[in-house]
């Protein structure tokens, strides 16, 4: 399987099975294109659509087709030239490489070995933004604080539950986790002393709107947590209009200040052998689908890790991204690629996170068929100790799976989401993005298609975007 598209001057070519990327002349592009798909190629090359095929090229039966197909466009030696070029590649398994089997890679069977979890601090906040999932931090039910012990009893179920895994991490989450802060440095000290009696390591993160960050709590959050995510949308009339204040006021003025403040001070700070992992995460819906106008402005204010992510939701909220809007919506993303570009060639490069890939290495190969691992070898714990699969399925009652204050614990959904993988979705199989996406957000395909195994579709052909930029851009760097 390949897939072909065009990033800015260059003709991307991804194997699908292998990951080899290349960059490849109009001749080789067009002969691929041709070979996918023959009557797009006659027509018009040059704007051929992305295909892809399975099946492995005997491109010498198809010289005289492609000859009679291109010959006007190119002599036949340079077409001959090409062909060769990609039975080469073929042949050394770097295009058209065969697929993987299926039932070594498939992580069903394998157990649930829990190795992240997802502590709720705080079921409640100091803001009421619009688009919150989490019925603005209550998450349909009372609002109430992680009491300490609760904490603990879900740090040691970690421990217990994370297997021969040696790495772990924990993310103090809400609501806003800052409103419990007391909670959160007593847990971080608590985990540290418990991992050495397992010979294990904890890293720890935060998600805080930072309207309660102050100079001691940014001076212990930079000593003991890995990474730290920072809500904020973008321009200031963008975010007030969705994360206001309980009172109903524009958050903006009230933070800004405060996460330069943090960001500046957490890159000063060399714990792990240097700065901290940060990010700036905002969200953008169909009010302002100009977004890469969000991260320019984020970067103006110095901040150099940034995250904005669509918003999903049902299509009945005003704000709600809806198919109609991909066009606008990937010509944005390709505005962003080029404003990447211009900060790199500027000496201020932007990190964007949806355009960070690794085409070296990359995650594990479960990882990359299974995704996040809710469920499985993720989950999120209320503040009454209650277990579900990821944050996004808390306050769900069908979805819960136990207790952290009950000794005995049985994951039933394991198995159901185990199966929630790559192979077994049927729109995921014949896709050239599913070892990158991994078959997308389950959450997100239970709330917006009604089925964990139908991936959102928006967010796919999203991902798919984003995914093309990034290798796009990675191409660019290695070429330069």
């Amino acid at each position: 399987m390949i897939h072909l598209y065009r990033f800015q001057d260059l003709n991307i070519v991804l194997d699908v099975n292998s990951g080899a990327v290349h960059a490849v002349s109009d001749p080789v592009f067009d002969i691929l294109s041709f070979y996918n798909n023959p009557s797009a190629a006659c027509a018009a090359p040059p704007s051929c659509p992305a295909a892809a095929s399975e099946a492995n090229p005997s491109l010498e039966n198809f010289l005289s087709d492609i000859v009679g197909s291109l010959g006007s466009r190119y002599p036949e030696d340079i077409l001959r030239e090409a062909a060769s070029e990609i039975e080469e590649l073929t042949d050394s398994s770097m295009l058209f490489a065969p697929g993987p089997d299926e039932d070594e890679m498939s992580p069903e069977g394998r157990g649930p070995v829990i190795k992240a979890l997802c502590l709720h601090a705080a079921h409640d906040c100091n803001m009421r933004c619009v688009y919150c999932f989490a019925d603005t931090g209550g998450f349909d039910g009372k609002r109430s604080l992680m009491p300490l012990e609760t904490g603990k009893r879900a740090i040691d179920f970690l421990l217990g539950q994370s297997g021969a895994r040696k790495n772990l991490e924990i993310d103090f989450f809400g609501g806003e986790p800052l409103m419990n802060f007391g909670v959160v440095k007593s847990l971080v000290l608590y985990g540290r002393e418990r991992e050495k009696e397992y010979g294990k390591h904890i890293r720890f993160t935060l998600t805080t709107n930072g309207l309660l960050l102050d100079d001691d709590k940014a001076s212990f959050i930079n000593e003991h947590m890995d990474n730290v995510i920072l809500s904020v949308d973008g321009r200031p009339e963008v975010n007030d209009r969705m994360r206001k204040t309980q009172r109903g006021e524009g958050t903006y003025s009230h933070i800004i200040g405060k996460l330069k403040n943090f960001v500046a001070a957490r890159k000063t700070n060399e714990n792990n052998g240097g700065s901290p992992l940060y990010y700036v995460r905002g969200t953008y819906t169909a009010l302002n689908k100009d977004f890469s106008e969000d991260v320019r402005h984020l970067a103006s204010l110095g901040f150099e890790n940034i995250s904005i992510e669509p918003a999903v939701t049902t299509s009945d909220e005003r704000w709600a991204l809806a198919e109609a809007d991909l066009p606008e919506l990937y010509a944005e993303y390709d505005r962003l690629a080029e404003l990447v570009l211009e900060s790199e060639a500027s000496g201020k490069p932007i990190s964007f996170f949806h355009f960070k890939i690794d085409l070296e290495q990359g995650p594990c190969v479960y990882k990359r068929v299974s995704g996040c691992g809710a469920g499985a070898a993720y989950a999120a714990v209320t503040p009454e100790g209650d277990i579900y699969p990821c944050h996004q399925f808390a306050g769900d009652p069908s979805f819960k799976l136990g207790n952290v204050h009950n000794s005995a614990f049985e994951n039933k959904l394991a198995r159901v989401f185990e199966k929630a993988h790559i192979f077994a979705k049927e729109e995921c199989q014949g896709c050239w993005a599913k070892y990158y996406c991994s078959g997308g957000c389950h959450a997100a395909a239970l709330r917006c298609e009604g089925d964990l195994m139908k991936p959102h579709r928006l967010s796919c052909a999203l991902e798919k975007k984003r995914l093309e930029c990034a290798i796009g851009l990675a191409a660019k760097r290695i070429l330069a």
